[in-house]
């Protein structure tokens, strides 16, 4: 987030000193927004007599720096107004300097370090969660040789995010470590442009904003706004955390979106895998607090044009034997939905036929699901699912 800057003061010293004198004290607040941590700000204060005293250098931009100096001139001597020339333009020459490719290649590496330290820090303290087993060791190498194949195509999407300018990184939307949300903006501004919000799939393990890039990069350069929502993994967080953190995104996106350029009448909300899961809960849960009376919301589903769901599993119940067959042991799979009573709770399919929350689910918007039919990472097992009989058009992909 760029600096702001306090207006500099000139004040000068005592009333003995003619109003031309040199001898000035001029006072410079700096007030800087940490990126890791915008609720952190610092103040510097610095008091100069002469050019030689000065330590900081003033981020101002040359316009600002300009009309400084033009306001000045009227209260200074010609002596000052040289000095406040020669600080003004080793300021602009700053700023440039700080905008040049070199800093933005420096701070872009420094964020894609901080980036994989934290997937990796997050992988071993699930790794230690988990346990080392055959099954888990060969699964990691065959994911490692996948990952190694394609290659190619991660540097090539991998470039995109991180150095694109049409892409916005780590927008906090919450409080919480993994609140954060990535836009990819289109070139084309000649109005505003529909929005889709993304939840990314990853076994609510693995899940990362980052895996949306190829889909926003896709989408932006059909002049569609993407928001793809970070949000805690287990075991940083259960799966009402994810719940949590998905709602906190999705509302940033329809009170924020028109100040980048989206139209805020026109949000439609897509996950997939594990991503698709947690979005249809949070559908769900919001439209139950609707319904009810004296729920405190900060958005509304009636916001959202339409869902779209890729390859999600929508009736948990169904899927604990099947998880616990690829490798998402039973017990783990549990602990992240918080246990065995909890499943109904986050299984939107069987939710929706509470005959105690009809009101709620008429007021779900329109919700397509496309889903593989040789899928078997989830099974697309919802020929007949009731979630979607008045709302839905469901389309199956070969």
């Amino acid at each position: 987030m760029p600096s702001q800057v306090l207006p500099v003061s000139n004040r000068l010293q005592s009333s003995a000193m003619g109003p031309t004198s040199s001898a000035s004290v001029a006072t410079m607040l700096l007030k800087a927004e940490i990126q890791d941590d915008p609720s952190t700000s610092i103040i510097i204060s610095s008091q100069f007599e002469d050019e030689k005293a000065v330590t900081i250098r003033p981020l101002l931009t040359r316009a600002s720096s300009y009309n400084n100096t033009i306001a000045n001139n009227t209260s200074v001597g010609p002596s000052n107004q040289q000095r406040r020339r020669r600080i003004a333009s080793d300021s602009s020459l700053a700023l440039l300097a700080d905008d040049s490719p070199r800093g933005s290649f420096r701070q872009d590496v420094g964020h894609a370090a901080a980036e994989t330290f934290l997937v990796t820090r997050l992988s071993l303290k699930l790794l230690r969660y988990l346990g080392v087993g055959y099954r888990w060791i060969m699964r990691f190498l065959a994911l490692g040789c996948y990952a190694f194949l394609l290659m190619p195509g991660f540097i090539q999407v991998g470039y995109y995010y991180f150095f694109s300018h049409q892409v916005r990184r780590s927008i906090v939307y919450g409080d919480q470590p993994r609140n954060r949300l990535d836009l990819y903006l289109p070139k084309n501004f000649d109005g505003p442009k529909p929005v889709v919000a993304f939840v990314t799939g990853g076994a609510w393990i693995i899940g990362y904003k980052a895996w949306g890039s190829l889909l926003g990069q896709q989408l932006s350069e059909r002049d569609i706004i993407v928001a793809c929502i970070d949000y805690r993994n287990f075991p940083q967080g259960t799966m009402s955390d994810m719940v949590r953190d998905a709602s906190q995104g999705i509302s940033f996106v329809c009170s924020k979106i028109a100040e980048y350029g989206g139209d805020p009448n026109r949000i439609y909300l897509m996950g997939q895998s594990a991503g698709a899961h947690i979005a249809a809960c949070t559908l769900v849960e919001q439209a139950i607090k609707e319904a009810g009376e004296g729920e405190n919301i900060s958005w509304s589903v009636s916001q959202i044009k339409a869902y779209f769901g890729l390859s999600g599993g929508y009736n948990l119940l169904n899927l604990v034997d099947h998880f616990h067959s690829r490798g998402l042991y039973r017990k783990i799979f549990l602990s992240i939905m918080e246990g065995e009573e909890s499943l109904r709770r986050f299984s939107p399919e069987v939710m929706v036929q509470d005959a105690n929350i009809r009101r709620a689910v008429s007021l779900l918007p329109p919700i397509i699901l496309f889903h593989g039919i040789a899928d078997y990472s989830i099974p697309s097992d919802s020929r007949n699912n009731p979630m979607f009989e008045k709302v839905s058009v469901h389309q199956r992909l070969a």
